[in-house]
């Protein structure tokens, strides 16, 4: 329960009271700041506490956004000021001085609410103030204000507003066009039955697996039904993200499922279709898990790019203010935001081929445009690295690190080792590009000795903090080694069960990667080290497979993948899973995920 608190003098007709109730307030009334004071002591320790001006006028969802949004200890609107649990001490010494300071009189409990929140920015708290729009908010002096701020609410429609924000500012074409202009409606069907946004979000993925299971039958109408799933799965992953928006339901949980989900969804749907196609006599398994590391590979560079850039000093570029511009001109803006294949695209891409086409053309066409819009992606980010003038800080350097997953072996090479002449960048592609040499060379234990010098390059490349222009590049081509040495040697295993043991080891590795990323974005750092220490570490894994590679028959291979594979998803899930759970019981920073572009 929350606790409300309405300072000053009740205003006859006023809605104040009815609209905080119907955001789930408890109300109280203050005369004076002293009770205010007094009130807000008496209030239990967890729960929301708000400051609220009685003349207020102005719309429920205004209130709701300003009072009610759990992503942010403090925040306020014109007439209302809102402190979580955690920010509690802050409201309570800012109305303290507030009390001290004003005079007890009917006038200084009115604005009470207003001086509270002056009070708490002086104090660089931090408070939020959210972008109202159209919305009206407003503590009128007089009656004749008054009026006007009620006719100004009765000429703005509080739910269009609501249903219009619910929907992302920037999304792709077709999620903007071809599914929000509905899927907005469906979020408030969900909100007015008491759903909830995680709840819709496992049932975009039960969707999704069950159009997976579609695709795996094989058949026509297999496929079809599996295209036509797909495209709900992805109407529902839409609908989650604007039902927490519509409601305000955010959840540090709720933005791992989200994010996770999707990635699930995208992944089981490949494994599907590879099944499919090899019930009809073709093996597409190769392209499957060709286009799960591309995937994967760009999501990391999205990642690692902006961790780099996000908070750097003099952060700016030539390419980034040509981009902006384009940004500005009406037919670029869409035909740039189609270009890098982003989640709608991309799923209403993979459901059209597969009903009407076949597992190996899906992927084909899967492959070339992911490719062409990584090169795009890429591209242009290395062009805006290189002009752009930016001093990045240790906290950038800290967080590439962290995405680069160096193990025990890697470890030890850093301290041992003395920092090498070249960039952290030029190590690391020396060293991949042994690898990848070795990889094809044909000769058996070439992979090992390969692997052998990738590892050692790899912990000189982090002997150096990873600040250089480029050096972002660092985490994702270790992601693509990795990834790549799997793809290699089961194909060269060449037997059944090989590249399905191969798909299923890279899925469990790229789902620790994908955790470290929604960790470090939601500022709560890596994965343990024991964890990385564990499962090895990118460079120990990739040691790992070439040695097995060499050393068992075909055979055997597959058997030790799918183990290593079993067992890397265990440890990585169950740590996952009770992190993530024990943040959302914990009352951690409620950030919803808006799902990356690509």
């Amino acid at each position: 329960m929350s606790t409300a608190i309405v300072t000053g003098q009740p205003v006859p007709g006023s809605s104040l009271e009815h609209d905080l109730r119907s955001l789930g307030f408890d109300v109280r009334a203050a005369a004076d700041a002293v009770e205010a004071e007094t009130l807000l002591a008496a209030a239990p320790a967890g729960d929301r506490v708000a400051l609220v001006d009685a003349r207020f006028v102005g719309h429920p969802h205004a209130l709701r956004l300003g009072l009610t949004d759990p992503r942010f200890p403090l925040a306020a609107v014109p007439g209302a000021v809102t402190a979580q649990p955690a920010a509690r001490q802050a409201l309570t010494r800012a109305l303290a001085r507030e009390t001290s300071a004003a005079v007890q009189d009917d006038e200084a409990a009115a604005g009470l609410a207003d001086r509270v929140g002056t009070a708490l920015d002086a104090d660089d708290n931090g408070v939020h103030r959210p972008e109202l729009g159209s919305l009206v908010a407003a503590v009128p002096a007089d009656p004749q204000a008054r009026n006007e701020a009620r006719q100004a609410v009765a000429a703005v429609d509080d739910e269009a507003v609501r249903l219009k924000s619910a929907v992302k500012a920037r999304d792709g074409f077709f999620t903007t066009f071809f599914i929000s202009p509905y899927s907005r409606y469906i979020a408030r069907w969900c909100a007015r039955r008491g759903l909830t946004p995680n709840q819709v979000t496992t049932a975009s993925l039960l969707t999704a697996l069950i159009a997976a299971g579609c695709a795996a039958t094989g058949t026509r109408a297999g496929f079809v039904a599996a295209g036509v799933l797909l495209i709900a799965s992805f109407v529902l992953d839409c609908t989650d993200g604007q039902l927490a928006r519509y409601s305000l339901q955010y959840s540090t949980l709720g933005a791992w499922l989200d994010a996770t989900f999707d990635r699930a969804k995208e992944y089981a749907y490949y494994a599907g279709l590879a099944l499919g196609a090899a019930r009809g006599g073709d093996d597409v398994w190769a392209l499957a898990l060709g286009a799960m590391i591309l995937q994967t590979c760009r999501h990391v560079v999205d990642f690692s790019f902006n961790e780099a850039n996000h908070d750097a000093t003099a952060n700016t570029s030539p390419t980034a203010a040509l981009s902006d511009k384009l940004d500005s001109v009406g037919w670029t803006v869409w035909l740039r935001r189609m270009i890098v294949l982003p989640i709608g695209e991309r799923w209403a891409m993979i459901a059209v081929l597969t009903a009407v086409t076949t597992p190996r053309i899906t992927f084909y066409v899967l492959l070339v445009g992911c490719a062409l819009a990584a090169t795009y992606t890429t591209a242009g980010r290395v062009l805006r690295s290189l002009t752009r003038k930016a001093k990045r800080t240790d906290r950038a350097a800290r967080a590439l690190a962290e995405l680069a997953d160096n193990g025990p072996v890697a470890g030890l090479v850093a301290r041992v080792l003395p920092a090498p002449l070249g960039s952290p960048l030029l190590v690391a592609l020396a060293g991949t590009a042994v690898l990848a040499a070795s990889l094809f060379s044909g000769v058996t234990w070439a992979p090992v000795a390969g692997a052998a010098v990738y590892a050692v390059t790899s912990g000189l490349a982090l002997r150096r903090p990873l600040k250089g222009a480029l050096d972002w590049l660092v985490p994702p081509l270790f992601r693509a080694a990795e990834y790549g040495t799997v793809l290699v040697l089961a194909a060269k295993a060449d037997v059944n069960g090989a590249l399905p043991a191969a798909f299923g080891l890279v899925a469990a590795v790229a789902y620790h990667h994908y955790d470290t990323v929604y960790r470090i974005r939601g500022d709560a750092g890596a994965p343990p080290a024991w964890l990385v220490r564990a499962i090895g570490g990118q460079e120990g894994r990739t040691l790992l497979v070439t040695v097995l590679a060499a050393l068992l028959t075909a055979a055997q291979f597959t058997v030790a993948l799918t183990v290593l594979a079993v067992a890397v998803a265990l440890v990585v899930l169950v740590e996952s899973i009770r992190f993530w759970v024990s943040a959302h019981q914990g009352g951690a920073p409620a950030v919803h995920d808006e799902g990356e572009t690509a």
